[in-house]
């Protein structure tokens, strides 16, 4: 489908063949090994605009990038944190990008057109979901998932706000008079540490290992305990939460099947302190469940994934579940390491 095979090499790649940063090729490097790419592109193959070519190799038009190489440059954008215009130009300029995507130096690079029309097939044909769970299943095969617990825990994704023009001390408004904002309408707002946000927030369940098994996309003004019922599997032994989580009905709930409640206590109404047994029991939890904090910190701080890249849910959503399932592979990547 690409127009030049895989391992096509000419006189120019073995000429760069030792080119490139040795850490991040062999990050790359070990990422590529462990990701199952024939499995993660078998459905995108099946979408109408691949399958045609494919069922008909001597139809005419231009054939579309090989998907493979589209959801590797999918991949690069999620671990850096890359814009699409800022994985062109990374394409065009790095050798260990270029080979890790399977590009020749010869090959043409995909433009930002391309990874945002790629994107949207993705996005609508749900396929989001069906690569997390096919890495999510790779990391199992490596025995990897400790299922012995699961920690659910939530973070806050405000949408990035654009700064006013200088000089500008009202703002812009519209042929009606109506004040023209960049606000994503399907967003809300929540207060965090006396300040306002409009953002989402994601939902997510941790194995003790620091393997994301399951995300949930919420506006920011759900409460985090909305889906902590929905996150946690049947088989799993034990819920471990903060304190947003505290519940007497969700506990009974909880223990009635058998799993065993890791939640932090936090004072009841009328209740001066927590009494000394409650107090043991949170820091004994409070340690463990840190693992969960840990996903979270690792992707905003090494992944860039500190706030909403798009407006609307879905779009979001997408975005959300493609960065938890980059993250799963790279904390395997470490785990294995």
């Amino acid at each position: 489908m690409q127009q030049r095979s895989h391992g096509q090499q000419t006189f120019t790649d073995l000429a760069v063949v030792k080119l490139g940063g040795p850490r991040t090729a062999a990050t790359l490097g070990k990422i590529d090994a462990f990701v199952p790419w024939t499995a993660l592109v078998a459905p995108i193959r099946k979408l109408p605009e691949y399958a045609k070519f494919i069922d008909d190799p001597s139809r005419p038009g231009q054939r579309p990038i090989d998907p493979v190489v589209m959801i590797k440059a999918l991949f690069l954008q999620k671990l850096y944190g890359l814009s699409d215009p800022q994985i062109e130009e990374q394409l065009l300029d790095r050798v260990s990008f270029r080979r890790f995507v399977g590009l020749a130096q010869a090959d043409k690079t995909p433009d930002e057109t391309t990874f945002v029309k790629f994107r949207v097939r993705l996005r609508e044909a749900n396929l989001d979901t069906v690569i997390f769970d096919t890495i999510l299943k790779a990391i199992d095969k490596q025995g990897l998932l400790l299922k012995e617990g699961t920690i659910v825990d939530a973070t806050l994704l405000p949408q990035a706000r654009v700064p006013q023009a200088r000089g500008r001390k009202t703002c812009q408004k519209d042929d009606d008079g109506n004040p023209v904002t960049t606000r994503d309408p399907q967003a809300s707002f929540t207060k965090k540490q006396g300040k306002t946000y409009p953002g989402y927030k994601l939902h997510a369940a941790t194995d003790c290992s620091g393997i994301i098994t399951d995300v949930i996309t919420s506006t920011a003004k759900d409460h985090d305990s909305q889906y902590i019922d929905a996150l946690v599997e049947e088989e799993t032994r034990a819920v471990l939460a903060d304190n947003a989580y505290s519940d007497r009905d969700r506990r009974e709930r909880v223990e009635s099947r058998g799993v065993a409640t890791g939640i932090i206590y936090r004072r009841a109404r009328g209740e001066k302190e927590l009494s000394g047994w409650k107090k043991k029991f949170n820091r004994v939890v409070s340690r463990i469940r840190a693992v969960g904090e840990h996903p979270f910190a690792w992707m905003k701080k090494l992944m860039h994934f500190r706030s909403c890249r798009y407006r609307g849910m879905r779009r979001n959503d997408f975005d959300f579940v493609m960065t938890t399932a980059v993250y799963n592979v790279k904390k395997a990547v470490s785990l294995l390491g």
